[in-house]
């Protein structure tokens, strides 16, 4: 049986169909990550220039460097964990089995251990074709993610780890067009995405765990499938084009449509989101941005509230507001751009917690590291989740 458990939990992570715990559950929907984004924060709505501003504000798009020409990203293989999610792995795999009691007594101690402890893995690949012409920015790209969180909960009832997970993936197209006026330049973008969805929610017991096919046990206990098509709508305004700070103000609307799906974990409600940025011209770096974004202002997303003691597990979603998990704040900083070498660091707040990063480009090798803090609790109740992400893609 030696690492049979490890093997396990890597396998349905990489499914999207990993087992998970949580008494609260707070996590703001989100359907791509950018680490170059998260370095700083979150904080794109006022800023874009990447393909991924598709997923924050679609008017971004025409902040893709018009030199770059035809811009690929392929292969852009992504992973965030938690720090100690190796740790956990192992602690697993040491359970005997083989023991009189099955291994349910060492079962028991381990998820004791990590008792209320949140773990996240995940993987994803968004590739994308982009390009901004003098007229029209446009971006189209492909997304495959898998976002497996889980928290051992050992306090009372028969399920001892209870999940959210998820695998799911989609195709998203963007436009921006900028338009000259005499109060400044106004970016309008839109764009779609349509995802079909793989939804893992409810708690394990230590038979579950224990038997021969746990895969198996998620998808008979948990598997929901469905399937959403949103519209996202964005502005960007930049009153003073030639300025020497280029302001910017955000609006954005996303996941307008069907994208919530029913409510499972992974759906996407309706947001409200605005952001302000400015891009001083600093002659001894080659790009330096300050933004910072105010999501959800309609209280889109919900607490939810996991009941552990029933059987199954259910759940009840709360209005509840926490003005610093929607508040993100980020600074960027482009210390080199040549045709063989990008680099650039990023820092920021994201609810609450610090974030970092690296960005670097070599030749057509594109390499991102972040560190960022979820937190699923609430404001009285933090539950803090502290994640670093590595990413390696190949584009030009």
């Amino acid at each position: 049986m030696k690492n049979l458990i490890s093997k396990k939990i890597l396998s349905l992570a990489l499914l999207g169909a990993t087992t998970s715990l949580f008494a609260l559950y707070a996590e703001q929907a989100s359907l791509y990550k950018d680490p170059r984004i998260m370095g700083m924060g979150g904080a794109n709505v006022a800023v874009g220039a990447y393909s991924t501003a598709v997923f924050s504000n679609p008017a971004g798009l025409a902040n893709i460097k018009k030199e770059h020409g035809f811009v690929f990203d392929l292969l852009n293989v992504g992973v965030s964990a938690t720090a100690e999610v190796q740790q956990f792995i192992d602690d697993m795999d040491s359970v005997d089995t083989s023991a009189a009691d099955g291994g349910a007594s060492d079962m028991l101690a381990v998820l004791q251990q990590y008792n209320g402890q949140p773990f996240h893995l995940g993987v994803d690949n968004y590739t994308s074709l982009s390009k901004n012409s003098d007229g029209i920015a446009w971006s189209i790209g492909i997304l495959a993610a898998t976002d497996a969180n889980y928290m051992s909960h050992t306090n009372g009832g028969t399920d001892v780890l209870v999940t959210s997970s998820r695998g799911y993936g989609g195709a998203v197209v963007g436009f921006a067009k900028p338009y000259e006026t005499e109060f400044g330049r106004l970016d309008i973008g839109i764009s779609a995405k349509y995802i079909s969805l793989q939804s893992y929610e409810g708690g394990l017991t230590i038979n579950d765990l224990l038997s021969d096919d746990v895969q198996a046990t998620l998808q008979n206990k948990f598997e929901k499938k469905a399937t959403g098509f949103g519209v996202d709508l964005g502005v960007n305004y930049h009153p003073w084009v030639d300025s020497y700070w280029h302001p910017a103000i955000g609006f954005s609307v996303m996941d307008i449509g069907t994208m919530d799906m029913d409510g499972i974990y992974g759906g996407q409600p309706t947001t409200l989101n605005i952001g302000f940025s400015i891009t001083p011209e600093l002659p001894i770096l080659d790009k330096f941005v300050l933004a910072v974004d105010y999501v959800d202002l309609l209280e889109a997303n919900k607490l939810r509230l996991y009941d552990t003691s029933s059987d199954p597990v259910t759940w009840v979603d709360y209005d509840v507001s926490d003005p610093m998990k929607k508040l993100r704040l980020g600074v960027q900083a482009g210390v080199l751009d040549t045709w063989l070498l990008s680099l650039a660091l990023s820092g920021g707040l994201y609810q609450g917690a610090y974030t970092a990063g690296v960005n670097m480009e070599l030749f057509i090798f594109k390499i991102n590291a972040t560190t960022y803090q979820e937190d699923i609790g609430t404001a009285d109740n933090s539950v803090a989740d502290r994640r670093y992400m590595a990413q390696i893609g190949i584009g030009w």
